[in-house]
């Protein structure tokens, strides 16, 4: 088992510390979140600036960057919803997932992770919808 980690995974670990860094330092967290959209390109950025009118249109998540990605979380600081760009992990769509503090709980098996390539219209109110089940 290769238990090595890739250049794209030491780079989010290192972003990671610097996010922690930064909020203990009181850096303003939506601006890093906002600058990490606008260094992505393409649909990654379209799909992150999409991602991020809807949460905050429909949601008072806030925003902020998780191992260098935007992220939203709720009022305990606690990340409910995020966005993996496909550039990052030069994967060939972007995730948009949900964490544990999400509340999509449904049965004993649900969904809490979403490849993403495009989002029409009708996506779109899909993902309001699950925004705001999460928050719930």
């Amino acid at each position: 088992m290769n238990t090595t980690f890739s250049k794209e995974e030491k780079a989010a670990m290192r972003a990671a510390a610097a996010e922690a860094k930064a909020a203990k330092l009181g850096a303003d967290l939506e601006a890093a979140c906002l600058a990490a959209i606008a260094d992505m390109s393409g649909t990654d950025k379209e799909l992150a600036e999409t991602l991020h009118g809807l949460v905050e249109k429909h949601t008072s998540l806030a925003a902020k960057t998780w191992y260098g990605m935007p992220a939203y979380t709720d009022a305990d600081g606690k990340v409910v919803v995020f966005f993996q760009a496909a550039a990052k992990f030069k994967a060939r769509y972007a995730t948009i997932g949900f964490q544990q503090d999400a509340n999509l709980d449904d049965g004993n098996f649900w969904p809490s992770s979403y490849a993403v390539t495009k989002l029409t219209d009708a996506d779109q109110k899909q993902l309001v919808a699950l925004l705001k089940k999460a928050v719930s």
